[in-house]
């Protein structure tokens, strides 16, 4: 057995791209282990360990065969007597000159000729000489370049190929340019340093040889390690100023993909910058530039950022430290213009401009968008608690004006934060202000939900709005397909009144909001675009509530039987059913129902009869069939209050009395009676325990 590394050097690859390419390396070389070089298929797929620079992907494999196995292989070929065209597209099939080479062989359908083939193993270097070529040549990136004369398709221009085993070079060649043209690159034990620090080239034999003499070459292979790295840099720097880094920050993997060697330096901002509102200061140093801002231990943005640099400087790193000062100082000279220049308009001025954007060529203007909102949150703040309607109509009204200012065009991604900051300075309400900021959110399941009342109205009334109108002209999410993030917004509604507890009529809301699309020129029916957009919010429902816990079974138990658009509502029942199903009661009452509603569906079945009617007194002969369907008399009548008033672990509480009659009604009675009447009114009874728990839940739904 022996030791296999690759390592592909190249320019600079994006740092985006790093992780999925050193993964899609590691697969693709355990398939040529797997399938050319005798590798386990439990070995292969863990065997393979990558690794990702800005210069490089690299991956090493232990305890790879030297050698192929020697093959012996059977196949059969026609029947002994078979047409001469049949025998000799065989021969070739199998690579045999003359049918002498072949075994005649009876079976029990006849004679057959028998191919033996006997491979003998090729040595492993000569197979990955062969194979990593192709392996490069079919790598896919999301995107790649030609350059110079060259037909290879790469993520940047290759430089190198290092690709030893057992401690020699492989003899691999990879093609380069157009036929004809003859430009290749050898396999080599050499690779390259740090571009400044290293530049020279290195010699290796192994892996730990690779490893060791990159590190001295200033250049740290794994990406986890440079993460760490940067880390533990910034924190220090960050305490050693009375400041706090974020460590769970998501730049530092990107960060960790733009450097080999990382050397963390504090730079500061200028004072006069510090008046502009936090989230364009954070968004520009962290978007535009990738340093991380500090803060103070009271959560405030500090006039202190974090850059990584990727080189050790004799200077200890003052001309980097003072060259990047410099250029965010640009970069916020811009902030501050457009802060500056955007506050001479007010809000309400720029809402008529909303009119010359498109939000959809089939729905409209954004400014169409907005006239809708207007209606649509006043409509749903007057069903939420503490919400001025009145306010949420402003709010709607005012928040998408910032798209068309200058600070929102150069940094999209503050929209709606910039048009808080724009409505406090116009003088508009706290709550105004508040909601334009929340509009968009959640806008994923890690985003903070609002809570306050005015800012749950609009934020429910964009996404109901967006939804109701691409489900009009039918532009649904299918499949993995979802361009417009309609499942997004679902699962936003969903969150919204879920953990605001709103007990909303989503059905009517919707059809208020279709209604609203359809006086804009929509002329899908609404009632129809409700009833998508409810089996729409039940799917999304069953997601959520599974990532919260609860089974989707469970889910599924109760949105079968309860046509409910309460979400508060329906979660309490899944609970609820949930909290039943743990205990003894529930698990043996579930495994009664399901003996119950077998026999009766059998029953049914065979007879070509219903045995739902009701069950005749008389008939009942056994003290247990009395007993069950008193207990039964009593459940149906005790679990209507409960149902009505929301308090559904009384209703399971109710139910659970049936376990004990149940189990005693089949230990001791038999359903099939001789007396057919009796048979008939036995499966009635049973039908009723299919009947008082489906009034609960579809225990049908339920597995396990």
């Amino acid at each position: 057995m022996a030791e296999l590394l690759l390592e592909l050097f190249c320019e600079e690859i994006p740092s985006r791209m790093q992780a999925r390419a050193a993964a899609d390396l590691g697969r693709a070389l355990a398939k040529v282990l797997r399938d050319e070089c005798g590798f386990a298929d439990s070995v292969a797929k863990d065997a393979v360990r990558t690794f990702a620079t800005p210069r490089r992907l690299a991956a090493v494999v232990d305890g790879v065969p030297t050698e192929q196995a020697d093959v012996s292989e059977e196949k059969r070929g026609p029947r002994v007597g078979a047409p001469d065209q049949a025998v000799q597209g065989f021969l070739r099939s199998v690579g045999l000159d003359s049918i002498e080479s072949c075994e005649q062989r009876e079976t029990k359908k006849g004679t057959f000729f028998y191919a033996v083939i006997e491979r003998q193993g090729r040595p492993t270097a000569e197979i990955l000489a062969a194979r990593i070529p192709a392996l490069i040549e079919d790598f896919s990136w999301p995107k790649s370049m030609r350059w110079g004369e060259t037909s290879l398709r790469w993520v940047r221009p290759l430089h190198s190929i290092l690709c030893i085993f057992d401690g020699a070079i492989v003899p691999g060649v990879l093609t380069l340019g157009n036929a004809g043209e003859g430009a290749t690159m050898a396999f080599s034990n050499r690779t390259r340093g740090h571009r400044w620090l290293a530049p020279e080239e290195i010699e290796v034999a192994s892996f730990a040889d690779y490893h060791a003499a990159l590190a001295a070459a200033k250049v740290i292979l794994d990406p986890a390690e440079r993460r760490a790295v940067i880390a533990n840099g910034a924190r220090e720097l960050a305490e050693g100023a009375g400041l706090v880094f974020d460590d769970g920050d998501a730049l530092l993997d990107e960060v960790a993909g733009l450097v080999e060697w990382p050397v963390c330096l504090l730079g500061e901002i200028d004072a006069a910058f510090m008046a502009i509102p936090a989230e364009a200061l954070v968004t520009s140093m962290k978007t535009h530039q990738k340093y991380f801002p500090l803060h103070d231990a009271a959560g405030e943005l500090a006039n202190r950022f974090i850059v990584v640099a990727n080189i050790e400087a004799p200077d200890n790193g003052d001309a980097i430290r003072a060259g990047n000062e410099r250029v965010l100082r640009a970069r916020l000279h811009d902030a501050r213009f457009f802060w500056d220049q955007d506050r001479k308009a007010s809000l309400e001025s720029r809402v008529p401009r909303l009119d010359d954007i498109v939000f959809h060529a089939r729905l409209g203007s954004v400014g169409d968008k907005v006239r809708r909102l207007e209606v649509l949150a006043e409509n749903i703040a007057r069903q939420i608690s503490g919400a001025d309607a009145e306010a949420a109509a402003r709010a709607a009204r005012l928040c998408k004006a910032d798209l068309v200012t200058g600070m929102v065009a150069e940094f999209a991604d503050l929209q709606g934060i910039m048009g808080k900051y724009y409505a406090e300075h116009d003088g508009e309400t706290p709550a105004v202000a508040a909601a334009i900021a929340d509009h968009y959110s959640p806008a994923g399941p890690a985003d903070r939900c609002p809570s306050a009342p005015v800012s749950v109205a609009l934020a429910l009334a964009d996404k109901l709005d967006s939804l109701t109108g691409f489900f009009a002209i039918d532009e649904k999410a299918t499949g993995s397909k979802d361009p417009f993030a309609l499942r997004r917004a679902a699962l936003g509604v969903i969150r919204l009144i879920l953990d605001n507890a709103l007990r909303l009529p989503l059905r009517g809301i919707l059809e208020t909001a279709a209604n609203l699309r359809s006086a804009s020129g929509e002329n899908r029916d609404a009632i129809e675009v409700a009833n998508d957009l409810i089996a729409f919010f039940a799917d999304r429902l069953r997601v959520h509530l599974r990532d919260s816990g609860l089974s989707h079974d469970v889910v599924s138990a109760i949105l079968a039987v309860a046509e409910d658009d309460d979400l508060v509502r329906l979660v309490a029942r899944a609970e609820a059913l949930r909290t039943f199903l743990e205990t003894d009661d529930g698990a043996n009452l579930l495994l009664a129902f399901r003996r119950a509603t077998n026999i009766v569906s059998i029953e049914e079945k065979k007879d070509g009869a219903a045995y739902d009617g009701p069950v005749d007194q008389a008939r009942l002969e056994a003290a247990e069939e009395h007993a069950l369907n008193d207990k039964l008399d009593v459940a149906t009548k005790t679990i209507g209050a409960p149902l009505a008033d929301e308090d559904f672990s009384a209703a399971m509480t109710a139910l659970a009395t049936l376990r004990a009659p149940l189990d005693i009604f089949f230990d001791k009675v038999t359903v099939n009676a001789e007396d057919s009447a009796i048979r008939a009114n036995r499966l009635r009874l049973l039908a009723r325990i299919r009947a008082a728990l489906a009034s609960v839940a579809d225990f049908t739904e339920i597995e396990g």
